[in-house]
């Protein structure tokens, strides 16, 4: 494995980065404190390409393969959790699906608007009584005609006030338990969608999560994604896709959480000497690298395996798993390392932490994470 990038992808990673330390970072408090990115950080955004990083050229995007996605979302987790999600939600799970398994005409009619930001993507998976448990989700899709009429609920949807078109998952057949279950590209504008409550969160401020509500919602038949019945595993398709670019967000943060621990530790003077002198903080300061940097190296194996078409769901939900747990950690020891500061508002470490804490339920919980571990190595390990 060489992970060794060309010069052009050198070039659209430094300009990531200076985009978030220059544009995006220093409105942190503001997205902070409005749960809302500026209009003109979204303009922005469109202009460098950002909306179509796993979108094909001749659909308009830019088309870096899964190495390159994850360079570009690195960057982005160093700034607000809830700017990375938007975009992050939007290049991952929000259009890969269509990206790998839709149909040439679903492809030529969204995804160069999906590219080009004017119509954001989302995924429309949990349901109050179904989250981790995917195949009990109840909402029902019938085929009339050339239609299949959409009725349901889905809540806690990632872009869901934004978005311009879902990928949703509903039950054709319940007699036939999670093969029963169709995707559908549902647009925003169909008759009979509507947007629910929008939720109020701990974190992840600026990137908006909300109810979508279909009442007779009619979408036409030429919509289904893939094939009838396909619906559950094409979701964990997604799922598996979208966790190494999931992981390189949190590797942004966490990289981020490290470089200011070590300048603080450095300044900051108690006991006539700084703080960074002290062997319990170097021992923390230490935990939190070796996190990164397996972190960093995990994510890219990953990410790697995914360009070369292999099979990953083990190992995308071992790195879901790490990366997730790992940012907690690192956010925990730079509260405790930045002291008092660290817990005050005027500084971003709260935030930070505050953010990592979605990072081991969103997109599958470390629990079942674990579950698909151990069922993977039951598979490869059989008596």
């Amino acid at each position: 494995m060489d992970f060794s990038i060309n010069e052009e992808m050198q070039m659209l990673v430094d300009t990531m980065r200076k985009f978030v330390d220059r544009r995006v970072d220093p409105l942190g408090a503001l997205i902070e404190e409005e749960d809302r990115i500026p209009d003109e950080i979204i303009q922005e955004c469109k202009e460098l390409g950002l909306f179509g990083l796993s979108i094909p050229v001749e659909y308009g995007g830019v088309g870096t393969d899964m190495v390159g996605k994850c360079l570009v979302l690195e960057q982005l987790g160093r700034t607000c959790n809830g700017f990375t999600t938007l975009l992050g939600g939007h290049n991952g799970i929000g259009s890969v699906g269509i990206v790998k398994m839709g149909n040439e005409e679903q492809k030529r009619k969204y995804l160069p608007r999906m590219a080009s930001g004017e119509m954001i993507g989302a995924f429309a998976l949990t349901e109050p009584n179904a989250g981790s448990d995917a195949a009990s989700i109840r909402t029902r899709a019938e085929r009339k005609g050339d239609h299949y009429v959409l009725n349901g609920t889905k809540h806690f949807i990632t872009n869901g006030p934004v978005a311009g078109v879902y990928t949703v998952m509903a039950v054709t057949d319940k007699t036939k338990g999670p093969k029963g279950i169709t995707s559908f590209i549902v647009e925003r504008a169909f008759p009979g969608l509507s947007i629910g409550k929008i939720e109020k969160k701990m974190g992840l401020h600026g990137s908006y999560s909300s109810e979508i509500i279909f009442e007779d919602c009619m979408v036409p038949a030429e919509n289904v994604l893939g094939e009838e019945g396909q619906g559950y595993m094409n979701a964990l398709k997604i799922l598996a896709n979208g966790r190494a670019g999931l992981a390189a967000r949190n590797l942004g943060s966490m990289q981020k959480l490290l470089e200011m621990s070590v300048r603080y530790a450095q300044e900051r003077i108690q006991f006539k000497q700084p703080i960074a002198n002290f062997q319990a903080i170097q021992h923390m300061l230490a935990d939190m690298a070796v996190d990164v940097e397996a972190t960093r190296s995990f994510t890219y194996r990953v990410a790697w395996m995914v360009d070369q078409d292999m099979k990953v769901i083990k190992e995308a939900a071992m790195l879901k798993y790490f990366a997730s747990e790992a940012y907690g950690r690192v956010a925990d020891k730079a509260v405790q390392i930045f002291g008092g500061m660290g817990y005050m508002t005027e500084l971003p470490i709260e935030r930070y932490y505050r953010d990592a804490r979605i990072a081991r339920i969103y997109e599958g919980t470390s629990e079942i994470q674990k579950n698909i571990i151990a069922a993977q190595l039951l598979r490869e390990y059989p008596v």
